[in-house]
């Protein structure tokens, strides 16, 4: 891949914001983060377009709380044709993690990604998507 270089101008506070975010992701430099952000920034112009992209749906929430699990299963089915792939793993006694792989229209997996992250229990949940 060939690399093209060109300037770029950013007053102060624009700067020292995007050093902090350089920083806190551990890029290399500038261009490594500019380059994330604009990837970025098409692959979720892309998912408005309800493009076909890929992703997963990341939920954690207590494994004594049968009911998510329960409710989770019953959500997975009815979006079985956008599910590549589910795994879930305990990170401790009390804590489960779900991972679900998908792949379809951006709108189809934010509606799975939805109903997913609103079951109630759920303590953190969230859809990352890419292009396909």
């Amino acid at each position: 891949m060939s690399v093209s270089r060109f300037g770029v101008s950013l007053d102060e506070d624009l700067l020292k914001a995007l050093d902090e975010f350089v920083t806190e992701n551990s890029f290399s430099n500038r261009s490594q983060a500019i380059r994330h952000l604009i990837e970025k920034n098409l692959a979720e112009h892309k998912w408005k377009c309800d493009n076909i992209v890929a992703g997963a749906v990341v939920l954690v929430f207590n494994s004594q709380k049968r009911e998510i699990l329960k409710r989770s299963s019953e959500i997975q089915f009815d979006y079985s044709d956008v599910i590549l792939s589910v795994q879930g793993f305990y990170l401790n006694e009390l804590n489960y993690m779900e991972i679900i792989a998908v792949k379809g229209q951006s709108r189809r997996l934010t509606e799975i990604s939805e109903k997913l992250i609103g079951i109630k229990g759920i303590e953190h949940g969230k859809l990352i998507m890419s292009k396909a």
